[in-house]
């Protein structure tokens, strides 16, 4: 989630890098927290997650079952809406695609949802052919809570909001949706190359 300012942004600021940092952002070297809202906390032997919505039979993981899946190491370049991009930032989790696998269905559309109530929405095949992941590891070390630990989404291609933190699952849906920050204004897709930020861009 990326719109309200809560501690650890420091934002400063460093000429952008040409080629990698989309228009109107800035380049910087610290990892801002910005939410909308109190930061979940949930036991792991209390979390799963889910897929639900139009499909064949529901999936579910619980923690060690996720931990288990097949991992990947992901290093990409993130651009939040509210102007910052971080460079090389690296991960590890399970891609969304391994989650998907055998899935059978026909929608064309998720909403991922999570802890804390927040939504966003995204087009299913925008989470496919390695372009999105559960990511439960920041650095090397556990995805800390501030930043959407114990796992979040991680969509890079598009504005941060979309890579939504404390996510427990997606709903595969027959039409588009909009989720949280999409229903106040924010752009349905979050295109940082094209600058869609808001419904009018």
């Amino acid at each position: 989630m990326s719109d309200l300012i809560s501690r650890g942004f420091r934002g400063k600021r460093r000429p952008a890098e040409p080629g990698r940092v989309p228009p109107g952002q800035y380049e910087t070297r610290d990892f801002p927290v910005l939410s909308a809202g109190p930061t979940p906390r949930v036991s792991l032997a209390d979390w799963d997650f889910r897929l639900t919505g139009n499909l064949d039979r529901e999936r579910r993981w619980t923690w060690e079952e996720f931990r288990a899946l097949p991992r990947e190491k992901i290093t990409r370049d993130i651009h939040c809406v509210t102007k910052w991009s971080k460079l090389d930032t690296e991960w590890e989790g399970v891609s969304v695609e391994t989650l998907l696998e055998g899935v059978q269905t026909s929608a064309e559309y998720v909403l991922a949802f999570c802890d804390g109530g927040y939504t966003t929405n995204l087009p299913l095949a925008d989470l496919a052919d390695g372009k999105a992941w559960v990511v439960d590891t920041y650095e090397a070390e556990p995805l800390p809570p501030e930043h959407g630990g114990p796992a979040r989404l991680l969509v890079p291609h598009l504005y941060f909001w979309k890579s939504a933190k404390w996510v427990r699952g997606l709903r595969l849906v027959d039409e588009d949706e909009p989720g949280f920050w999409e229903a106040l204004g924010y752009h349905h897709y979050g295109d940082p190359w094209r600058e869609q930020r808001y419904w009018n861009d």
